[in-house]
């Protein structure tokens, strides 16, 4: 009896270990840093190789509703703070992303409402900006010539 039981325990955990790895974790959500990094790596082709949804990921922490596009030589993402009024608690969330997940970028602009890098040389920089629209909007631009 106690080896039947045994079994049927064994069983039961060989079962669970082979379905946790198809479970959702919190960490499978989109990286910001991932986002970052295939956005600036698409500058250079003027961003041909994105889709609007590549950005979201961006903007997932601090805002639900981004909507990214590509306009000419840039790719834009807009989106509300998820708190009415905290773009500028988004937007130096963001500002801390981008200094973190692109340790080669330049951060020369540091204001209230704005936050710049670079990377690159002069002439062949790939710009990122982003800026608070009004009180609770939040704006990233990433450009290059």
């Amino acid at each position: 009896m106690k080896s039947s039981i045994r079994s049927v325990i064994a069983f039961g955990c060989a079962c669970a270990a082979l379905t946790a790895p198809l479970a959702a974790r919190a960490d499978d959500s989109a990286s910001p840093c991932a986002a970052l990094k295939r956005i600036v790596a698409a500058a250079p082709q003027h961003f041909a190789s994105l889709n609007p949804a590549d950005g979201r990921a961006v903007a997932q922490p601090y805002g639900d509703d981004a909507q990214c596009a590509t306009s000419g030589k840039s790719y834009q993402c807009t989106w509300s703070a998820r708190d009415a009024g905290s773009g500028t608690n988004a937007l130096e969330g963001v500002g801390a992303d981008i200094a973190s997940c692109l340790p080669d970028a330049t951060h020369d602009g540091n204001a209230p409402g704005r936050q710049h890098f670079y990377l690159g040389e002069r002439g062949s920089r790939t710009e990122i900006t982003a800026q608070t629209v009004g009180a609770s909007r939040v704006k990233l631009s990433v450009t290059h010539p």
